[in-house]
């Protein structure tokens, strides 16, 4: 008997640790339309993703800004407004810190406003490189994207606004411990060097752009799928405005089409599903 209790009250050590209980949690996403996604991780820290909230595609968007109080790290892909979007205002309501490029970085504070006390070296880098955020929670690679990435901001000189330089373009890969390793592709094209992303990150999650016109569309999407291999992939950058015609009803015919075995996750707006490990 005595034994037994021993071995009981060993067990319930286990089971009610921290650390237990973190690999038992889940992360959380949640899509906000467009390229705007939030990542809740096991401890409850918030990463969002080129966090244009109040976009056309979300009837909830500015409600939802408005509302948001809590965010630590905001990563951006590129300088184009449509992926920047709330970032400053965000950044300011809450004091979350930036992870981009050194160069994107640095034109957001001198021609985006964005705070420059919260734009920390701790989260720049380049691609190829990774930094270690929260603590060792999460792991960023910066890996390129074929796009572009000026930044327009106001001058003294009206419409057109000016171009200011914000390096390349680029999409993450994101290592969350106890969670998955999601890629977002940011805004790109098909490029071979996809296969390598996916061999050596075993993505989990693919965050694929399919739009079109501004960025690979639902055929080369789903050959990018291919290349990588991520066990899900959910698609973005679609239905924002008129000219982005590629849809997920044909992502999913081209992804059948290939045979691709990996799990489509078609969201909706403002939806949220938990990744268990």
């Amino acid at each position: 008997m005595k034994k037994l209790a021993v071995a009981l009250l060993a067990l319930a050590v286990v089971v009610l640790s921290p650390l237990a209980v973190l690999a038992a949690a889940s992360t959380d996403i949640t899509w906000y339309g467009h390229s705007a996604f939030k990542v809740t991780t096991p401890t409850g820290k918030i990463l969002l993703i080129d966090p244009w909230l109040a976009n056309p595609a979300n009837p909830k968007g500015k409600e939802i800004l408005a509302s948001l109080d809590k965010a630590d790290q905001i990563l951006l892909t590129h300088a184009h407004g449509d992926h920047i979007g709330n970032t400053v205002e965000i950044a300011k309501k809450t004091g979350a810190k930036l992870v981009a490029s050194n160069d994107l970085m640095k034109a957001m504070v001198k021609y985006g406003g964005f705070p420059e006390e919260q734009a920390d070296f701790a989260g720049t880098g380049n691609f190829g490189g990774t930094v270690t955020l929260l603590g060792g929670e999460v792991k960023v690679t910066f890996v390129h994207a074929l796009h572009s990435s000026a930044l327009e901001y106001d001058d003294t000189s009206g419409l057109p606004k000016s171009l200011a330089y914000a390096g390349n373009p680029g999409g993450f890969i994101i290592a969350v411990a106890n969670g998955p390793t999601i890629y977002h592709t940011g805004d790109t094209d098909l490029f071979g060097d996809m296969k390598l992303i996916g061999d050596l990150s075993h993505v989990d999650v693919m965050m694929a752009c399919i739009g079109d016109k501004f960025t690979m569309g639902p055929e080369r999407a789903a050959v990018a799928v291919e290349l990588v291999k991520p066990k899900m992939v959910i698609p973005m950058h679609f239905g924002t405005f008129a000219a982005l015609t590629g849809t997920p009803e044909a992502f999913a015919r081209e992804l059948k089409k290939r045979k691709v075995k990996t799990v489509f996750k078609r969201m909706q707006v403002n939806e949220t599903f938990s990744w268990k490990p």
